[in-house]
């Protein structure tokens, strides 16, 4: 088995990701086999940031792929990022799968959340400064396109808090501005 994964990876090589997924949707799976082998680790690490749940990361991963399958004919390449892309099916994939899940104790908490990647812009370094709650939701709103009822079940909190927390971190990056 590695050995064909090593020779499908090489051969898939001088394809770009938006034509694998083109070929995926005539059917190709072995361009579905390149496009996973491109992509999952990536969905897996980002998506286990917003969840500490394995078999919720991995279904959610396993159901991405399977939405690809289904729906490569609807990509269409305007330029963007074929990984964008997949990490909005991924990212919705995995609040599917937490609206399924039993709602947490209230003695459980969410892991700290992960840095901003390479700060370096101003906008970056307010960001990083930003409170943990209000910080994760600007993330979940802002940065991952959720919408505030999605960024609700993902961050475990009512969708008034989320909305309540968005106007807080507003008001004080207007304060940082001044």
């Amino acid at each position: 088995m590695r050995r064909r994964t090593d020779t499908l990876v090489r051969v898939d090589q001088e394809r770009s990701d938006a034509a694998v997924v083109a070929a995926i949707a005539t059917g190709d799976r072995r361009a579905l086999e390149t496009l996973y082998h491109r992509h999952a680790r990536m969905l897996m690490v980002r998506l286990h940031r917003r969840c500490g749940d394995p078999e919720l990361v991995d279904t959610a991963v396993q159901d991405t792929f399977l939405a690809v399958w289904r729906s490569a004919g609807t990509y269409r390449d305007t330029g963007g990022e074929v990984g964008a892309w997949l990490w909005t099916i991924a990212l919705r994939k995995l609040i599917d799968q937490l609206r399924r899940r039993p709602a947490p104790s209230p003695s459980a908490t969410l892991p700290e959340p992960e840095p901003l990647p390479a700060p370096g812009t101003r906008a970056h370094d307010l960001l990083g400064r930003l409170p943990a709650e209000l910080h994760d939701v600007v993330r979940s709103v802002y940065l991952d396109g959720l919408t505030t009822a999605e960024a609700a079940v993902l961050l475990g909190i009512p969708q008034g808090t989320v909305k309540s927390r968005l106007a807080r971190a507003r008001s004080v990056l207007q304060e940082d501005l001044r």
